[in-house]
Formats: C-alpha cells, sequence, structure tokens
C-alpha cells in the first residue's frame, strides 16, 4: 500500500458496466478497478463488452491484474452460472452509471440472506449497492449525491441503492484519483521523458507545438486545421484511434478540394496514433501544449493533466449538454475566450476561433486542478461512503 493511503479493511467490489459506445463507459469503471485493486481491495468487473480492454488495460481479461477479475457479463445473467461457481459474496455493488444489475444475480444474493435481517447464513450482509452517476458540474449533483433509492420490488425489495455523483466540489463524490497520480506525472516532466514516449510511437520531435486531438466530428476542424497552417509556429497535431482519425482524414479531403495550398508552409504535421493504454493516454495529455478531449473519462484526466483544454461533450438529442457544458465552463472559470472557443466546438459556427489563448487558459486549468486536488479523490471519499453503510 502507499504511503498516505487511507487503511481500509479489504473488501470485495462487483463493478457492473455496460459498454454503449466511445469507451467511456469501460474506461471510467476500468480506473476505478485498477484504484480499488491498488489499494489492496478485490474486483470482480462484470462487463459485456471487453474488447477494448485488450488495449486499455492489456492482461486486464486474461486475468493479469493483481487482485481484478474480468468476467463476461451475460455470466451475471445466468442463475446456473451463480450456484456452480460459488461466488463470494461481494460486500459493495457498483452499477456503472445507471446500468441495471442482473435480476438473477440479484435474487442469487438475496435468497442466501435470511428472513429482512442484516445478517444472513454464514454471515453474509446485504451488500452497500452504489449507483455510480456521470459527472456534472450542475447544481443538482451536489443535492442529489448520496441519497437513497429504496428497491420497490424484486427479491431485493426493501433494500436500498445510493446515488453516488462524481464531481467538482466538495459536497459531491469527487473525481477519480490515483494516490500516485502526482508523483508519475512529476516523473514525466522532463522533455527526455517526451521525447522518448514520441519515439515510441514513431515520431521524432523537434520542439513543434504538439496538440492532442480526441474529438467527434467537430464542424469547426478544418478552420482549426487552416489556422494551425498559417501560424507562425510549427503544430505537430496527435490524432488518437478511432472517430478522431476519421474525422482528421475527412477534414484533409475536404480542405485540400478547397484549397490544395493550404498546408504549402508544412507548419502543420500530423501523426495518427495507436490505440493507446490508459498510461499512455495519460502520457499523451501530460506531454501536449493544449488537449482536444471528449466525454468524461479524457475530461478528468485532461484537468489533471494541468494543460490547455478544449472539451467536446457528447451531444444530446434534447439540447441538455449544452447546459452541462455551461455548468463545466462555469466551474472553470473560463474567460471569454475560452468560451468561445468552446461553444464552437460544440456547435455549428466557426466565427469565434482565434487563436488559442495557451497562457491564460493554461492559469486557467491549473486554478480548477489546485482546487480539486483540495479535495478527497472520489475513491477516497467511496470506501468512507461504504464504510457508513455496512
Amino acid at each position: 500500500m502507499l504511503p498516505g493511503m487511507p487503511d481500509n479493511p479489504y473488501m470485495l467490489w462487483d463493478i457492473f458496466c455496460r459498454v454503449i459506445d466511445n469507451f467511456g463507459d469501460i474506461g471510467v469503471c476500468w480506473r476505478l478497478a485498477a484504484d480499488l485493486a491498488g489499494r489492496g481491495h478485490g474486483v470482480r468487473l462484470w462487463v459485456d463488452d471487453g474488447a477494448a480492454l485488450r488495449w486499455m488495460a492489456p492482461g486486464a481479461v486474461e486475468g493479469k491484474w493483481a487482485n481484478v477479475q474480468v468476467l463476461d457479463w451475460r455470466q451475471s445473467h445466468d442463475s446456473h452460472f451463480l450456484a456452480q461457481a460459488q461466488l463470494a459474496p461481494a460486500d459493495v455493488w457498483i452499477e456503472g452509471f445507471g446500468c441495471n444489475i442482473a435480476p438473477e444475480f440479484i435474487a442469487a444474493r438475496a435468497r442466501s440472506i435470511s428472513g429482512n435481517g442484516i445478517n444472513g447464513i454464514n454471515g453474509i450482509q446485504k451488500p452497500v449497492w452504489i449507483n455510480l452517476e456521470y459527472l456534472s458540474a450542475e447544481g443538482y449533483v451536489e443535492r442529489a449525491h448520496g441519497l437513497p433509492s429504496p428497491v420497490q420490488s424484486g427479491e431485493a425489495q426493501g433494500w436500498t441503492k445510493y446515488f453516488y455523483y462524481p464531481g467538482f466540489t466538495k459536497r459531491t463524490g469527487g473525481l477519480l484519483r490515483e494516490p500516485d497520480m502526482a508523483q508519475r506525472q512529476a516523473d514525466f516532466a522532463h522533455a527526455d521523458q517526451r521525447r522518448a514516449w514520441l519515439a515510441r510511437h514513431g515520431i521524432t520531435w523537434q520542439g513543434e507545438r504538439l496538440v492532442a486531438l480526441f474529438c467527434y466530428e467537430p464542424a469547426a476542424l478544418p478552420y482549426l486545421l487552416t489556422q494551425w497552417a498559417s501560424d507562425t509556429k510549427p503544430t505537430r497535431l496527435l490524432v488518437t484511434s478511432g472517430r478522431s482519425s476519421m474525422a482528421i482524414r475527412t477534414a484533409l479531403m475536404q480542405q485540400n478540394s478547397l484549397q490544395p495550398s493550404w498546408n504549402v508552409r508544412g507548419q502543420l504535421s500530423i501523426s495518427y496514433l495507436p490505440c493507446l493504454t490508459q498510461d499512455d493516454f495519460d502520457q499523451l495529455l501530460w506531454l501536449c501544449d493544449l488537449n482536444f478531449v471528449r466525454g468524461e473519462d479524457s475530461l478528468v484526466r485532461a484537468l489533471w493533466a494541468g494543460k490547455p483544454l478544449v472539451w467536446q461533450i457528447y451531444p444530446q438529442d434534447d439540447g441538455a449538454h449544452r447546459h452541462k457544458l455551461d455548468a463545466f465552463l462555469d466551474m472553470l472559470q473560463a474567460d471569454d475566450s475560452l468560451r468561445a472557443w468552446h461553444q464552437a466546438w460544440n456547435q455549428t459556427g466557426t466565427d469565434a476561433l482565434t487563436f488559442p489563448d495557451y497562457t491564460g487558459w493554461a492559469h486557467t486549468v491549473q486554478a480548477a486542478r489546485a482546487r480539486m486536488l483540495q479535495m478527497d479523490d472520489l475513491l477516497t471519499q467511496l470506501e468512507r461512503f461504504v464504510a457508513k453503510k455496512r
């Protein structure tokens, strides 16, 4: 156990995760599982599609991570499997982002507890049941964090699950942050470490500005490329695999067809990255001068990186994402320039895009990072929350 970590007794945690799209759900759930294991707990991660873990956390699916067992979500629906496997009862259940635990899994546990008492046969207790919610800076998070939700039907009727909200204030559940993160980040700060990371990914760094791109398909992307091509300082764009790479290739085709000489001076260079492990992704954000991120997990990691950032929020049909974005910018205490960039990057307009204010944005993000570091991290708070409910 690392110095400064809470001395909490061992617990066994079941984490349930449905992979919806874009790997955000499995990314957060894996970070939570790995952090729990690193603090000495046992974890069973039930996931319906573990394919992303093969590059995100190599060896996880094969059982090579100490204290973490990755299990097929479908098995949690199979009461015969549960009976035959004789699974040890977990102390904590985590429903990742409102996914529902299989009724068969709940029933198997409920039947092992006699009557309505706290302790059943062999001292088996009800698990502390947590619904881990999505991250938001909106005001309702403080009001809803930690609220109980009585189970109204089924074999667990009368049990209670609790809403647990990550967040940016001391009245929320905090943010995922490993105990050794700051030290690992400090160890990586030297320029030689940056060059070594880039060389490992086939990139020779000549001192140009480094920009990480992890995005969906922002309409402003072609406009941004032409800005960097006309800048006096060379820029190397490090493009993550998947939708980001496809978005860049589409934007390049568009620019080349409209204005073939748009990057004639070669001020903009583009490098395509493979699928990155979570450690490699964190280091990508640490080494870059500007980070474009999307979703939830990468936003938190960009905050910890302390570098200028632009966040692309996942769009919702009812437009609710705009309120979520505004709340985040309020929390960040973003100036007009940073707000304008976020509005343009998340909508269809490009008129507000000027050259980024790297220095001003860095100060803003670093100030927010400092405020977040004054709070206990999510898992430290979650351990404390669970201990009170047992």
